[in-house]
């Protein structure tokens, strides 16, 4: 890890040795000059970010954007608000970065500016059923009799209105919430990333919930950013590319996805 942080804080410095040439853009400038790198996640999106029972912020993302803070000499500062919320307020400039699950869709890219992916991957269904669990798409549940729950303003929610128009859709503001309506059977089933589904599935085995076997779609996670500022999206990229060919990336990754200890620290 420290081996990666000196290729990245190097990689920063020729960055930077450039901005002297070539302005810094405006983000860029903003977080250097604050000594601040303010990243956005919903907190509640495990393992890639969640919250524990004392407040902190926890997951693979965090600590993606902590060494991203350590390698620009800043420190860090984690926003965490409604996933609805991210992209307007990385807009308005009270974020730097998102990195908090988000799919990069050619849509939001038109938007905003990403690089990734980070990691992959897909939708997959959360439920009490049996039946709805062994399905192997999501054809079986677009009847009016079934009530689907997803995250308002995400792909999951596009995944419903686009695969499910028959079926039920009850948005909500974020993932615990429509844990919730599956726990207490008010929905049949939560479309969610994979990896949210299987984490809550061992989590409430307990209630009887249960997860598919494989995600349904292809799911590319990335870090969104305020597009207009190269020297950024190009630190970003060089960051990404060394945390992943530096086998540092593949080793954050089995820690959160693969050891479950940090489950205990949830509420």
């Amino acid at each position: 890890m420290r081996k990666m942080q000196a290729i990245v804080a190097v990689a920063l410095a020729l960055t930077l040795s450039f901005a002297g040439a070539a302005k810094a853009g405006p983000v860029l400038d903003r977080i250097l000059k604050k000594g601040e790198l303010v990243v956005g996640t919903s907190g509640d999106q495990p393992p890639l970010n969640a919250t524990t029972r004392d407040g902190k912020i926890i997951g693979l993302e965090p600590d993606i954007s902590a060494l991203m803070a350590s390698a620009m000499g800043v420190k860090l500062t984690l926003a965490s608000m409604p996933f609805a919320q991210l992209l307007p307020a990385l807009k308005e400039g009270k974020i730097d970065l998102i990195l908090s699950g988000m799919t990069m869709t050619p849509k939001r890219n038109m938007e905003v500016a990403f690089v990734g992916p980070y990691y992959v991957t897909g939708k997959a269904f959360l439920t009490k059923l049996q039946t709805i669990a062994s399905l192997q798409n999501a054809n079986g549940i677009d009847k009016p009799e079934y009530t689907v729950t997803a995250l308002k303003g995400s792909t999951s929610q596009m995944y419903v209105e686009k695969v499910l128009p028959h079926a039920k859709l009850i948005p909500t503001n974020t993932y615990d919430e429509a844990l919730e309506l599956v726990i207490q059977d008010k929905a049949h089933a939560m479309v969610a990333d994979y990896h949210f589904c299987a984490v809550s599935a061992f989590r409430y085995k307990e209630k009887g919930l249960t997860t598919v076997s494989a995600p349904f779609t292809f799911e590319p996670i990335g870090i969104a950013m305020q597009g207009g500022d190269p020297l950024l999206v190009n630190w970003v990229e060089n960051f990404l590319s060394a945390l992943d060919g530096s086998g540092d990336l593949k080793t954050l990754a089995e820690r959160w996805f693969q050891d479950g200890s940090w489950l205990s620290e949830l509420p």
